[in-house]
């Protein structure tokens, strides 16, 4: 992954004091790409350890259409939880519960869970019902029926319903295309957090591709990643230093069920990580 490291040095060497929406301050840079070839191994950063579950979790969530945090929170997945958390705490409901006590609620009570958990019309609902269009299933049919085509294209970002959601979608928009019987992926993401989602993003648009391309029969090609504004966060910078003094080491393989022929049947237990051997893990908090 030294790809990553590579983002970061050019970060941190040409970009520039931004602020931004959340107050927190970044050092952005704009337009920025990597390539990762998935025959060479599951893109999972090395110089810190990535929590995979949640990458899992949260992309099944994508593919079934959900739009609300009670799967993952079901799932001990919390990396959505700050959004609804921080709209429930304006709210005359909000009694002074810690976010560990507002995941309890939407756990324990579904009610509480259809008021305060859905986030909108996010990734989810873009990839199933864009407009009445089912982008994911039309993607599919198109990639084994069409291959050659230059329209294989999901998007999530949806003018008319951003301003329903609780966040406008960061990774929004990718092509796949298929060369020689191997699939490819290039994600266009117009903003990216680069300690704590970037390395979310490349495992899970990566495991995205394999998936797609194991139901579509298909080898893997590349999965490329191509951003917009890329920042670090003010308050994440002694983190990415850190990183930055580690070596990368060997990636690691991912093993997925062959027997899963249709990208909507897929379960958590369909995914095995092999030969995952990072550096320990780095925490930082989330700019909301």
């Amino acid at each position: 992954m030294k790809q990553y490291l590579e983002l970061c040095k050019t970060i941190l060497e040409k970009g520039i004091k931004k602020e931004d929406r959340t107050g927190t301050g970044t050092i952005s840079y704009f337009g920025y790409q990597m390539r990762f070839d998935l025959k060479e191994g599951f893109p999972l950063l090395t110089t810190k350890r990535v929590h995979l579950k949640s990458i899992i979790h949260e992309l099944l969530w994508f593919i079934q259409g959900d739009t609300n945090i009670k799967y993952l929170v079901d799932h001990d997945v919390r990396i959505w939880n700050d959004w609804p958390f921080a709209s429930y705490q304006k709210s005359k409901e909000y009694a002074n519960e810690t976010i560990e006590e507002f995941a309890l609620k939407i756990k324990e009570d579904s009610d509480f869970a259809k008021r305060w958990g859905n986030l909108g019309p996010v990734y989810g609902k873009q990839w199933r019902n864009f407009g009445g269009v089912d982008q994911l299933t039309e993607l599919i049919e198109q990639i084994k029926h069409n291959p050659t085509s230059r329209r294989l294209i999901i998007s999530a970002w949806n003018p008319a319903e951003i301003p329903n959601m609780a966040l406008p979608p960061c990774h929004c928009f990718m092509q796949f295309y298929v060369n020689n019987n191997r699939l490819s992926c290039q994600l266009y993401q117009r903003s990216a957090d680069v300690f704590l989602g970037v390395p979310f993003n490349i495992a899970s648009y990566a495991l995205f591709t394999m998936m797609i391309a194991q139901v579509c029969h298909l080898d893997l090609g590349d999965f490329v990643h191509t951003i917009g504004d890329a920042h670090i966060y003010l308050n994440h910078l002694e983190q990415i230093y850190r990183q930055m003094k580690r070596t990368p080491r060997a990636l690691p393989q991912m093993k997925i069920n062959p027997s899963i022929q249709s990208i909507f049947d897929f379960k958590f237990e369909d995914f095995e990580l092999m030969g995952y051997d990072p550096h320990k893990g780095i925490k930082g908090k989330v700019a909301v």
